[in-house]
This record gives C-alpha cells, structure tokens and sequence, in this order.
C-alpha cells in the first residue's frame, strides 16, 4: 500500500511539471504554441495502473444491509425493558400513592379525596394490579427493600373492598406480609421463618395448577405456596402498609423486565 501511495504521488508531481509547461506555452506567441502542441499532448499522455483493491476494503453491503431491520430492532430490544405488572389506580386507598407510571406505591397519612367506586379498597391500604388471571403461569417481582412492613400476594375479584377485612384465603387473600421488621406470615397461616431478609420477593402465579408461590430472587429459595383452586380472576395485591409516624415511608416497587433476544 505504501509503495502504490508513493508510486500516485510520483504521477502527480510530473503532471503537475507538464501542467506549468503548458502555461507557460501557451503565454508564447500562438505559432509557436501550435507547433509545440503535438509534443505538449504526447509527453502529456500518462497511464495509471488502476490500484488494486484489498480484501476487505469494502463494506460488506449483504451483512450490513440484508438484515439491518432485524439488527436494529435486536438492538432495540436489548434497551426495552417493561413491567408485568402496573397497579390499577382505581383501586387506591385513598391515602396511597401511586407513582405517574404506575409500577410503584407508598402510603402518605394523607387522605385525597377521591370516588367511592366499588372496586376501591377503603379500608385496606391496598391497591390491585390493572389486569386479572383466569389461567396460565404468570410472575412478577416486587422491591421491598428494608420495609419494615408490607404485604404482597394475589386476591381474587370478589373479595370484599369495604370496611375491615380479615386477609386469608378463606376470604380470597393469598399473600405473604411483613410487621415490625422481622415478623413474615403467609395470610391464615403460621409465622414463617426466613434465613435471610428478602430485598425483592418473587410472586409466582399458576392458576391451572393452583399454586401461588413466593421466593427469594437473590437465590430462588422458597418462602411459601398456598395451594387452593382457583375459581375466579385472581388480581396482583399489593400493600406498602401505614407509614406511622414516618416508619415505613418507602414505596413498593414492581421491578421491570428486560427483554432479550435469543440467538
């Protein structure tokens, strides 16, 4: 390649000594620059040898263009990330918090004042997820973080939305709840013992089968299953639980997914 460059630069420097020859010529008188024309035109004759093109100089126009469509909307993919689960603002208690997106949920001590529709919980600090399951597997994950309290789980459509309500799965509550920082249940059952406090919990969803389980993301290890059959939609429950005296202020997060594209 260097010896082709310098080879190029070599022509150039002689065309560019033929071109001032030519102007000077052509500043003589007119005969002598008709006389000297045909010598002028031969020694301007210069054959180049066309440069010889390297493997992989080009772009590869099939790689890059045959599947540019896919390749972008690959790369796309590997930046989108979505919820599977945003919260139905409809059902709020009133002193709830719903984030602008609707994927996270604290409680403010503060009433607003909203209707009073039927599927609004007015008792519960609670708020349901916007979409209901009457079959297949679904999982969605919730950030806790250091919470002293909160409640997590699935209830079904029917359950009662007024006044107090006692939360088991004989009245369509499936969750598992934290109090007083250390203190995990399972709705209508024993305490449950943890090895270690859970940052997330994993809420996994088999209607046909009717399992509702929840784990430990960070190792997948099992908190609890309840075990009943589903007869109704079942609705994610959510509850950051009451944030008394500014103890339990942070929000329950539902944690997006990335999406990824298998090759």
């Amino acid at each position: 390649m260097k010896e082709k460059i310098e080879t190029i630069t070599r022509h150039v420097s002689t065309l560019s000594d033929k071109i001032t020859a030519i102007e000077k010529a052509m500043d003589s008188e007119d005969l002598s620059l008709l006389k000297s024309s045909r010598n002028i035109k031969e020694r301007a004759q210069c054959t180049l040898q066309d440069p010889q093109l390297l493997s992989g100089a080009l772009i590869d126009v099939a790689k890059h263009l045959g599947n540019l469509k896919y390749r972008v909307w690959e790369k796309m993919l590997e930046m989108v990330q979505y919820t599977p689960v945003t919260l139905d603002p409809n059902t709020a208690h009133a002193e709830l918090s719903l984030s602008d997106d609707l994927t996270s949920v604290r409680h403010t001590n503060t009433g607003q004042q909203l209707p009073d529709n039927p599927e609004r919980f007015d008792r519960c600090v609670c708020v349901l997820g916007s979409e209901g399951f009457t079959s297949g597997k679904h999982s969605w994950e919730v950030e806790v973080g250091n919470k002293p309290a909160w409640d997590v789980g699935v209830v079904k459509e029917s359950v009662n939305r007024k006044g107090k309500i006692a939360c088991s799965p004989k009245r369509g509550f499936w969750a598992v709840a934290l109090r007083n920082g250390d203190e995990y249940t399972a709705s209508g059952a024993a305490d449950l013992t943890l090895e270690r406090k859970p940052q997330r919990i994993r809420v996994q969803l088999d209607y046909d089968r009717g399992e509702v389980s929840f784990y430990n993301p960070s190792d997948m290890s099992l908190i609890y299953t309840f075990k009943h059959t589903f007869t109704e939609r079942l609705f994610p429950y959510f509850s950051p639980y009451l944030n008394t005296d500014d103890s339990n202020p942070a929000a329950l997060q539902i944690c997006p997914v990335t999406v990824s594209v298998k090759h």
